[in-house]
């Protein structure tokens, strides 16, 4: 057993479906195709495709299916690869205003949405876990955010590490996911993207399927 080298790392991704302003989440088309890409194109040495799901943009009304969702990872078909610190997982989220991709490094404690969810909720300055204390809490994540972003750009993308994930909708999942990932051993990451009119559909499929790749290396 012992020479067989490193487990395969699992690597679960999530999208989210449209919001106010982005009538089509170029996320939710990443990750309804990506299994399908990467049976096309091979997946990485070492990586294991885990669930590919696609999120509500909202916060507190969709808590359950984000936490039915992170859970499904360390239960049941998903989770038969490995202990559970080889789960990574992966969150793409739309900023409509990019021109580039992001590794974003950390998640505040803070619910300031600047519009609506989808499920009518504006909150302002609200701690996301009361019990982690005030909004100027900060999760961090802990895979290298730096050394992801290098491998990337080594690649050939417009790729930056963001300390900043806004206050909306994906800074919200974020925080959750990296308080989830803390307590559960496993790892989490999000991930910015622009709109598909200014990286097209195809680029942005292989920057997904690379991100797999680079992370798989990282975790060797």
């Amino acid at each position: 057993m012992g020479s067989e080298g490193p487990a395969a790392v699992t690597i679960h991704v999530t999208g989210f479906k449209k919001f106010h302003g982005v009538s089509e989440n170029p996320t939710e088309t990443i990750v309804s195709n990506l299994k399908q890409y990467t049976e096309k194109k091979g997946l990485p040495k070492g990586v294991i495709l885990g669930s590919c799901s696609v999120l509500e943009t909202a916060g507190q009304g969709a808590l359950t299916q984000l936490y039915q969702t992170l859970r499904s990872a360390l239960t049941g078909k998903d989770s038969e690869s490995s202990c559970f610190g080889r789960i990574i997982w992966i969150h793409f989220g739309v900023n409509s205003g990019a021109s580039r991709f992001a590794i974003e490094r950390q998640a505040a404690n803070e619910a300031t949405f600047r519009c609506p969810d989808e499920m009518g909720w504006k909150p302002q300055k609200v701690p996301i876990v009361p019990a982690d204390g005030g909004i100027s809490r900060v999760r961090e994540t802990s895979l290298p955010a730096e050394e992801i972003t290098k491998g990337l750009a080594k690649k050939g993308f417009e790729v930056m590490t963001s300390e900043d994930a806004g206050r909306f909708v994906c800074n919200y999942v974020y925080y959750h996911s990296l308080r989830f990932a803390e307590q559960s051993g496993v790892k989490s990451l999000f991930v910015h993207v622009p709109l598909f009119l200014t990286i097209d559909e195809e680029t942005q499929m292989k920057f997904a399927a690379s991100l797999l790749e680079v992370l798989a290396s990282l975790c060797q």
